[in-house]
């Protein structure tokens, strides 16, 4: 229903912000990370949104980034993930560090969020690994010339691939989107360009 919200920040309190869509204000839940991003009490301000159906209340969330937003709803299509636990989550950990600790299977980091405990942290690694199992990123597909004297620089192509995959992005849309970049660079930050690539395109 809606896709996202600009107006000026009207307020902000633990958890959620209001954003003044032209005299309609609207008040959104957020993770603490979009929060920290927020400008200033009357600063303008864009908040990419969800909206939560219930039969007794219409919830609105919103995002300070698209991919933000995509990792939330990959989060809560999982069994036993609502939407205070994602916002948790997302409060704790970016986007990229959600998907590289679910491809590492680091079930610690996600137990840092309030309301996760260690079943629900196996959970949501055991279902969003499930999406990259039994996919391949090195070699041809992702087509990136590294150096031979480098054997980092593949893997680290190849975990920030399957990372993206783990958010809900086709192999194929994962492969390329790294493959534009420098495999040089550590994984999260290939993450977070590619994500970024993502979000302008």
């Amino acid at each position: 229903m809606f896709y996202s919200l600009t107006g000026a920040l009207a307020l902000t309190g633990p958890g959620m912000a209001v954003i003044d869509v032209g005299g309609v204000a609207f008040k959104c839940a957020v993770s603490m990370s979009t929060l920290r991003a927020l400008p200033r009490i009357g600063g303008q301000a864009t908040l990419y949104t969800y909206l939560n159906v219930r039969e007794d209340a219409l919830d609105l969330y919103g995002f300070y980034t698209r991919a933000e937003l995509d990792c939330y709803k990959r989060l809560t299509a999982i069994s036993g993930v609502g939407p205070k636990a994602a916002l948790a989550i997302l409060s704790e950990m970016a986007p990229e560090d959600v998907a590289l600790a679910a491809a590492a299977g680091d079930a610690k980091r996600f137990t840092r969020a309030s309301g996760v405990g260690t079943k629900l942290a196996q959970r949501i690694i055991l279902e969003l690994k499930d999406k990259v199992k039994g996919l391949s990123f090195a070699g041809t597909e992702l087509a990136i010339a590294a150096d031979p004297g480098v054997p980092s620089a593949s893997g680290n192509a190849a975990q920030a691939a399957e990372a993206l995959v783990t958010l809900g992005y086709s192999p194929s849309e994962a492969a390329a989107a790294v493959s534009r970049l420098d495999s040089q660079l550590p994984p999260e930050e290939l993450i977070r360009l590619a994500l970024k690539g993502f979000a302008g395109a």
